[in-house]
Formats: structure tokens, C-alpha cells, sequence
């Protein structure tokens, strides 16, 4: 058996501000650190012994991840980042008030844009070369729907983190709420429409327990 812990960033300026953030690299809030070395604690009682931790190319994630890894004294294992744990990319979206966008284009336009698996946001005309980005060889996407944003982050969950779980090394994911809701439809097989209704708290730790074909024995989530 093995345990996989996926954990959301604590509160980014943008969860506090109500705006769309995706692939903007906000700073976690002082109550997002809070929410993160809370987090931290919770697990540390448990006694989870982590071979690896995962995490994004994106600041809230990186420093919620650091926070966790310091309160369980697990700071020297690998740590791997990757743009494939990136929240995923809300286009033109991003930096709105999502109040605002919802009062211009109403609710089902904003809830499909929001919640729906296929629906892409209004695409950036723009987007920055960055140097994270250039260097790993990928151009930043205009926009996604969770359905691209579960395309790209499969691969590195078959390739990095499932061999590592079926030789029982515990893993940590510190990702984002659409990144870690996509590698959960993944994980507990839920369809298109299903993953509609699926939430992901800020620095709530999911604990799944894994027998060695990586079914799910047991999942708790730690709120």
C-alpha cells in the first residue's frame, strides 16, 4: 500500500480578490500561509512518511507546498516542479472579478466557463514569453478547458508519480483547484458532467490509500 496526499494551495490574493487567476503567479494571502502551515500540522500528526512531493511552476503552490514540508520536518525529500501541475489556464479571464463576468454574460455562460469539463474561456490575444516556460521547450496556452488541462497533466501523473506509488513510496501533490480536480476525475473515473460538482477547499489535505494496482482503498480529506 502507498498514501498519495493532493493538497490545494492555501488562499492566493486572487482567491481573497474574487478574480481569475490560472497561470498568473499570485502570492498566497497571510491567511493562505496560515491555511498552509495548518495543513501542515494536521498531516505531521498522522505520521505520513513522504518520499517525494510534486508541485507547479506557480508561486502559491510552490511556497503552500514549502510551508507543508517544513511543518512535517520533510523538507530534504525531492521536490519536483512542472508546468503540468499548473492551474489551469483561464485566457482572457484572467485578473477579472469574477462577480463582474458573471453580471456581463450571465450564469450558464459563467458556469460553463467555470465548471464544465469541455468549455474553453475567451483566449488571450497575447501571451508573455517567460523564461519558466521557454526553458522547459512549451509556449503558454491562450486558454484552457479542463479538458486540455487534464490532457497535459495525465502524462506526468503516469510517468512521475504512479511509478512511484507502485514501488510504496508516498507521494505529495501541492497543486491548484482545477489542476487537482482533473487528476481526481482521473484517479475515482468521474465523467464529464460529474466533475461539474466537484470541490477542492484551500489547504485541505485529500489522503488517498493505494493498494499496488493503485485502486483507491480509502480517502479521507483532512478539513
Amino acid at each position: 500500500m502507498s498514501k498519495l496526499v493532493l493538497m490545494r494551495h492555501g488562499e492566493s490574493v486572487a482567491n481573497y480578490n474574487h478574480t481569475f487567476t490560472g497561470w498568473s503567479d499570485v502570492p498566497l494571502t497571510d491567511e493562505g500561509k496560515r491555511e498552509a502551515h495548518e495543513a501542515g500540522r494536521k498531516l505531521n500528526e498522522l505520521q505520513i512518511k513522504f518520499d517525494d512531493a510534486h508541485t507547479s511552476y506557480l508561486k502559491r503552490a510552490i511556497i503552500s507546498e514549502n510551508i507543508v514540508l517544513s511543518e512535517i520536518n520533510q523538507l530534504w525529500i525531492p521536490q519536483h516542479k512542472t508546468w503540468r501541475l499548473n492551474e489551469r489556464h483561464y485566457g482572457a479571464l484572467r485578473g477579472q472579478n469574477k462577480q463582474k463576468v458573471r453580471a456581463e454574460v450571465g450564469d450558464e455562460q459563467f458556469m460553463m466557463w467555470r465548471r464544465s469539463f469541455e468549455a474553453v474561456p475567451p483566449r488571450l490575444e497575447v501571451v508573455p514569453d517567460l523564461r519558466r516556460y521557454h526553458d522547459a521547450g512549451i509556449d503558454e496556452p491562450r486558454a484552457e478547458s479542463l479538458k486540455m488541462a487534464y490532457q497535459r497533466l495525465v502524462p506526468y501523473w503516469i510517468d512521475e508519480i504512479a511509478p512511484r506509488l507502485m514501488n510504496n513510496h508516498n507521494q505529495l501533490v501541492v497543486a491548484h483547484g482545477s489542476s487537482l480536480r482533473a487528476l481526481i476525475k482521473y484517479l475515482e473515473n468521474i465523467d464529464d458532467l460529474g466533475i461539474d460538482g466537484v470541490e477542492v477547499g484551500n489547504a485541505e489535505p485529500i489522503i488517498y490509500t493505494l493498494d499496488h494496482d493503485l485502486r483507491i482503498l480509502k480517502k479521507e480529506i483532512l478539513n
